[in-house]
């Protein structure tokens, strides 16, 4: 006997060449996809049926950066110094916050970032983590969030020396270290393992050389990749120059950090060179267009020619559907030759990224036999045809996270008529609140 079986609903396939199948059943035992396609279900039966009659599948989606540490910032008020370039951004806003958070903030920040997202329709979340007030044991606090939802993805702590220097790098390579340590025996000892590990850096213009040795070390005896913002903003590339003498990626480079395991992210000043060099090695890049807009870093044009370009928010929610729009009318308006559907492959390239985190041990990012059971069940009314030449255009411009009615996660029915199934999202909203209000006052007493 299955566990769940979709009877009747129309499959959209979100990865090129986006086919559409309709009067489809879909079939899930375990966390796995058995069957998927016209009379899939013949003669089965399941524990749970849902009919799909007028409603439409496609693959969970993927937030490839996100930041957990920012679930408890929306509409924050506290007093700010100036902000007028990036790095006063930083200092005045982020960096006073993450050092305001606690266990239980963290906590609340991965269960909040978390439901957002399966509301969303996001399936799986990298995550890229800072809480200088609290390194250790902060990654299982925020996988331990996650995973009471029942959100796959990623996590690993941003090593940096801002705050205190090279005891704060070792810390936070302690610490990525300790959590990889961590998911292995886990797997080891038979359980489902819903979070991995990454080895994160926050940028390379707060990591010394000793840190980008200590992530070398990390990645060498973890078999992980790293997760580090690039070039968001031209400091880092000016820092680097200075510094250093040489481009951030060859700078990386010299320490082995590029691999086909490699997570980078933003990129927006990285040179023709640089872009070369990390599609030679096989690198993961994330394209967040809402966040550059709102830190007013610049346009990167190179989103064009980067081989495994991915999406992420950089921490602004999880709602890919609203991502991917802003990512493709920012894109126009630069004058770039990017549509929809190239904008979709980059979206469902992300699985791309979570099949190389979990070590290869499945397939996601297909309505189909042999895939990973990550779904979303879409209400969306389809003003003209809907067909396989036009799919990645209705994506972009008429679906969106208002159509998500139901999301499974590894065969998990999570969210099922815009309700949750296995937790009490109005209490933990509700405590969220009197969490963010004692970290708001928290922050708010911190200097930049």
């Amino acid at each position: 006997m299955a566990d769940i079986i979709i009877r009747n609903v129309t499959i959209m396939q979100t990865e090129p060449p986006f086919d559409i199948i309709e009067g489809a059943d879909v079939v899930i035992e375990n966390s796995v996809i058995t069957a998927a396609g016209v009379n899939a279900a013949d003669g089965a039966t399941a524990d749970k049926v849902i009919d799909g009659s007028g409603k439409i599948m496609i693959p969970g989606n993927v937030c490839s950066h996100h930041h957990y540490y920012s679930g408890l910032s929306r509409g924050m008020l506290i007093s700010s110094g100036p902000q007028t370039d990036f790095i006063q951004v930083l200092k005045e806003w982020w960096w006073r916050l993450d050092r305001a958070l606690d266990e239980e903030a963290v906590y609340y920040s991965s269960l909040i970032c978390s439901l957002d997202a399966i509301a969303a329709g996001t399936t799986s979340c990298i995550d890229h983590h800072a809480s200088p007030s609290f390194i250790k044991d902060s990654l299982s606090v925020i996988a331990k969030g996650m995973e009471e939802t029942g959100v796959r993805g990623a996590t690993c702590f941003e090593i940096t020396d801002r705050n205190r220097g090279m005891d704060e790098v070792r810390e936070g390579y302690e610490e990525n270290v300790r959590f990889a340590s961590e998911v292995d025996t886990r797997r080891k000892n038979g359980e489902n393992v819903l979070v991995e590990a990454m080895i994160g850096g926050h940028a390379p213009f707060t990591i010394p050389d000793e840190g980008l040795a200590l992530m070398a070390d990390a990645v060498k005896s973890t078999g992980r990749g790293i997760h580090l913002h690039i070039a968001e903003d031209k400091y880092d590339q000016v820092h680097s120059h200075h510094h250093y003498g040489d481009d951030i990626v060859k700078r990386l480079d010299r320490f082995s950090l590029l691999d086909e395991k490699t997570l980078l992210v933003h990129g927006v000043h990285l040179s023709d060179g640089e872009v070369e060099l990390l599609n030679e090695r096989g690198c993961f890049l994330a394209h967040n267009a809402r966040s550059n807009m709102n830190n007013h870093i610049g346009y990167n044009h190179h989103v064009t020619d980067v081989r495994k370009l991915v999406l992420g928010t950089d921490g602004c929610g999880g709602d890919m559907f609203e991502e991917i729009k802003l990512a493709f009318f920012k894109h126009k308006d630069e004058g770039g030759p990017f549509w929809p559907a190239d904008f979709l492959a980059a979206l469902n390239r992300g699985n791309r990224l979570v099949e190389s985190v979990f070590h290869n041990e499945g397939k996601w990012g297909r309505v189909e036999k042999g895939y990973k059971a990550d779904l979303v069940l879409l209400s969306y009314n389809a003003p003209t045809p809907l067909v396989k030449d036009n799919a990645a255009t209705h994506f972009v411009w008429g679906m969106s996270s208002a159509n998500v009615e139901s999301t499974i996660i590894d065969g998990k029915l999570l969210y099922e008529n815009r309700k949750f199934t296995s937790i009490d999202a109005e209490k933990v909203y509700s405590e969220a609140q009197r969490v963010a209000r004692r970290v708001w006052e928290k922050t708010d007493r911190i200097k930049a």
